[in-house]
């Protein structure tokens, strides 16, 4: 099959020596310090192929037989930080190709099903973002189309992807929402060139997105269809590796939530996985710890007592941990979204049209995580300390900063048992916030009659309706991420 769609993508060329198929007008390639990997395809092996930045210097690369027979070459240009527009060349005895209008800047991967997948057209207020849309020219995007397969591809073919382009009415209208103005709140940031690559697929796992080699670290159930092992990895993400990347953000879990247990491991092993194999293919030049955010599920339908698999999905997603990065997830980054359900969104309610708070909380994790920005609040108040006060029957959390911002009284519970330890069977009871101060809140616990064992907060699927969430950072906005701590409960520190 990839034999066959190289072939095709082939046939449809004027010359030999072509560029690979995401090598295109109007794009943007990966700025300095990191080096813009480029390769192609030739047929005559050992032949010299040279490429140039025109005018800014030239490097030079050899034709060699790959896996599947055919002649391939890879080449790394020089580090660029100028924005450019530039034209760039190969040229080898087969002839000479040029791509124009290319840019220097940092490169995003953006990854997940329906939430990521979600359009821009779709948001609130979507005639005027996709106005405002047009004056950033330096922005590109492109969209690797739909495929599956059961073997990996090197190349995305003909029918691939989306070209590379600016932004248009159209084109934004039809390209991720979150992705996009994840860009544009980046750009605002950072001022210089943006490149935004989006691979999703609605309703599908995190297995279907997964290596063969991130899928032996950890159990999971197979699936069919779109939904298979490595079924989107192998033609959406695997043709991409070459390509020199800053980061990566991603939208997924929706469609694991029945298996959230499985989903700590698995997360933890597809960044792993990606990382190791994106550096690898770039001869190096994408970090083998390259930024990597998420978003935490948002709300989901309007009930104050739904639990499901939504909670548990979340806390895997932050390895067990509550906030990132951790030691499990270093140089990770998250959108807490559980504050931002749409009840009443026309695309179901699954789909929340709140996609540019989404992308705010991104971009404001990503500059601190990603960007090493000094001084950037960017997640929400998180415990540093819980300790119970069994003769007051109090609990009394202190959080890793202040001031906080109550906006009500529920949210948290306590598990009680007559054992030691918290357990399936055990029960879990309302604990209002009987008074609070700068960083901390003091819980009743009057309503467990039995020993209480373990504390959580936000364990809902819909938590609150939109930023109506009981914890929020005053100075920041941003809410408390759910969390749950019934290890060694009462013992202090929770953080580490």
């Amino acid at each position: 099959m990839q034999q066959l769609i190289l072939a095709v993508f082939l046939a449809g060329t004027n010359a030999a020596l072509q560029f690979a198929s995401y090598y295109q007008d109007h794009m943007v390639l990966q700025r300095g310090p990191q080096r813009a990997v480029i390769w192609g395809h030739a047929t005559t092996i050992g032949d010299t192929v040279t490429v140039a930045i025109v005018g800014h210097g030239s490097v030079t690369g050899s034709v060699t037989r790959d896996s599947a027979g055919q002649g391939t070459w890879k080449v790394k240009l020089p580090a660029m930080t100028a924005k450019g527009p530039f034209t760039v060349s190969a040229r080898s005895s087969e002839g000479t190709v040029t791509i124009t209008d290319v840019l220097f800047g940092d490169v995003w991967l953006c990854g997940g099903q329906s939430n990521m997948e979600f359009p821009a057209g779709h948001v609130l207020n979507g005639t005027a973002e996709l106005a405002a849309s047009l004056k950033y020219v330096d922005i590109r995007v492109m969209r690797v189309n739909r495929a599956q397969s059961a073997t990996p591809f090197t190349e995305l073919g003909a029918n691939g992807l989306t070209k590379w382009q600016a932004p248009t009415i159209a084109g934004i209208s039809s390209f991720s929402a979150v992705c996009w103005f994840f860009g544009e709140y980046l750009y605002t940031d950072r001022k210089y060139p943006i490149g935004l690559i989006e691979s999703n697929w609605g309703g599908t796992p995190i297995q279907a997105w997964s290596s063969p080699d991130a899928l032996v670290a950890c159990s999971h159930h197979t699936k069919r269809g779109p939904g298979a092992n490595s079924v989107l990895w192998n033609p959406m993400i695997s043709p991409l590796l070459d390509l020199t990347i800053y980061g990566a953000i991603w939208y997924q879990g929706e469609a694991n939530r029945n298996n959230y247990d499985q989903y700590s491991c698995q997360f933890r092993a597809m960044i792993s996985d990606w990382r190791q194999k994106f550096h690898k293919a770039s001869i190096g030049e994408t970090s083998a710890t390259f930024p990597f955010g998420f978003v935490q599920l948002a709300g989901f339908r309007q009930s104050a007592t739904t639990i499901g698999g939504f909670p548990g999905l979340r806390w895997a997603q932050t390895a067990n941990h509550g906030t990132v990065p951790n030691q499990d997830l270093q140089n990770v980054f998250m959108a807490v979204a559980m504050d931002l359900p749409d009840y009443h969104s026309p695309y179901g309610v699954i789909h929340p049209r709140y996609k540019q708070d989404v992308a705010r909380r991104l971009v404001q994790a990503a500059r601190a995580v990603a960007y090493k920005e000094q001084g950037v609040m960017y997640q929400g108040p998180f415990p540093k300390t819980v300790a119970d006060n069994t003769a007051h029957h109090t609990i009394n959390i202190i959080y890793n900063y202040g001031p906080i911002m109550v906006n009500s009284n529920n949210g948290f519970e306590v598990c009680c048992s007559a054992d030691a330890t918290c357990g399936p069977l055990d029960t879990w009871i309302a604990a209002p916030i009987q008074s609070h101060q700068d960083n901390q809140v003091v819980l009743s616990t009057t309503s467990c009659t039995r020993k209480v064992v373990g504390v959580r907060y936000a364990w809902r699927e819909s938590p609150c309706d939109y930023k109506k969430c009981a914890i929020y950072g005053k100075d920041t906005s941003l809410p408390a991420p759910p969390f749950l701590h019934t290890d060694n409960f009462g013992s202090g520190p929770i953080i580490g």
